[in-house]
């Protein structure tokens, strides 16, 4: 059976037009450097919220210490901004000061 052209009533090939999807803008998730919480609650945090483990969470940790800033993980923006708001709701519900921030990924990332 062929498929016929609408306009010319004539035979033709029927097509099939493909659709690129585009990927979504990914973010970056940043803990900042403070001078009041603890170490050990960072390194719970990275567990709890991003599923490091003990030496991931550590370097992270580490990393913030030194440097003011540590990247979590890349995410969605809609991923992203969850975990920000999650991190810094429960942070301030221990009593620290810890913040959590996200910005889009530079296209070297």
């Amino acid at each position: 059976m062929s498929e016929k052209d609408t306009a010319t009533g004539e035979p033709g090939v029927a097509t099939v037009d493909k659709v690129k999807v585009k990927k979504p803008a990914m973010y970056k998730v940043l803990i900042h450097n403070d001078d009041y919480t603890t170490m050990e609650f960072v390194i719970h945090t990275l567990q709890k919220f991003f599923q490091k483990n003990y030496e991931e969470s550590h370097a992270i940790m580490l990393k913030v210490h030194h440097d003011g800033v540590g990247i979590c993980g890349i995410y969605t923006h809609e991923v992203a901004e969850s975990k920000t708001s999650k991190v810094n709701k429960y942070s301030r519900g221990k009593g620290h000061p810890l913040k959590c921030s996200f910005e889009p990924c530079d296209s070297e990332d």
